[in-house]
């Protein structure tokens, strides 16, 4: 039996890189998955090549920073699998690449907003409709190293991550209870589109090799591999846990 047979799953910002990668084991894993991005035009090939290839995937639009979106990425999902289990938050931004001093609010706005009230918002929401049918469920939150170390030049972008750790934790704590179980999973460098301007950067490229134990960056099927696991019953008592997934750089 595939490992998430029978559950339905949503995974945001799975138009590409991490979160297309997590739609496409989960399908591969019996799971019914919902895709959502802020274009469905970027969904929508994704989606198709899930049911070619015998999954079953739904797209729908969704910018995670407005609620009332949220709000109907759930009606959605329960509309069109009649049930809900999993929730991958991954949709996120970095506009900014500098000094912290030297940040423009705008983009301080842009990233708190998807990448804190966006994964709030989406977990509140998912979290409600597992209670109101007393089911239990799993969330994942795809958060970075950066949110447990210094971050220089990405200082806002870590401070978000640093954020959604202390969220995973406490919302572990809050909903263990209703056997919702709720974990984070932190990337290094992996190479996706999102990342393209750290990897094809030789001096940093090389800076993160030479203290990496695997020697390589990082593939989103990496990442995929693990979000399965803690969607999976196979994590069952796993909850409020911080899963690295960075090849040994962190340690070094």
């Amino acid at each position: 039996m595939a490992r998430l047979d029978g559950k339905v799953a949503i995974v945001t910002g799975a138009s590409r890189g991490i979160g297309e990668a997590i739609a496409r084991a989960f399908a591969e894993e019996g799971a019914s998955v919902v895709v959502a991005s802020r274009k469905v035009e970027g969904l929508e090939p994704v989606a198709a090549s899930i049911r070619a290839a015998g999954g079953r995937c739904e797209a729908v639009a969704c910018h995670t920073g407005k609620p009332e979106q949220v709000d109907a990425l759930v009606a959605r999902t329960l509309e069109r699998f009649g049930g809900l289990d999993v929730l991958v938050n991954n949709a996120a931004t970095n506009p900014y690449f500098g000094p912290m001093l030297d940040l423009e609010w705008p983009a301080w706005k842009k990233t708190f907003e998807v990448n804190v009230e966006g994964y709030f918002s989406a977990a509140r929401a998912v979290a409600l409709a597992l209670r109101a049918r007393e089911r239990p469920g799993s969330i994942v939150n795809v958060t970075s190293v950066l949110g447990e170390m210094a971050a220089p030049m990405q200082g806002i972008y870590g401070m978000t991550k640093a954020a959604v750790i202390s969220m995973t934790r406490t919302l572990a704590m809050e909903l263990g209870s209703s056997g919702i179980r709720v974990n984070a999973i932190a990337p290094g460098l992996i190479e996706t589109r999102f990342s393209q301007a750290l990897v094809e950067n030789d001096a940093i490229r090389e800076m993160v090799l030479s203290r990496t134990a695997l020697r390589r960056v990082g593939q989103p099927a990496d990442v995929a591999g693990c979000a399965v696991f803690l969607a999976s019953d196979e994590s069952a008592y796993v909850t409020g846990e911080v899963l690295t997934v960075d090849g040994g750089w962190s340690m070094s």
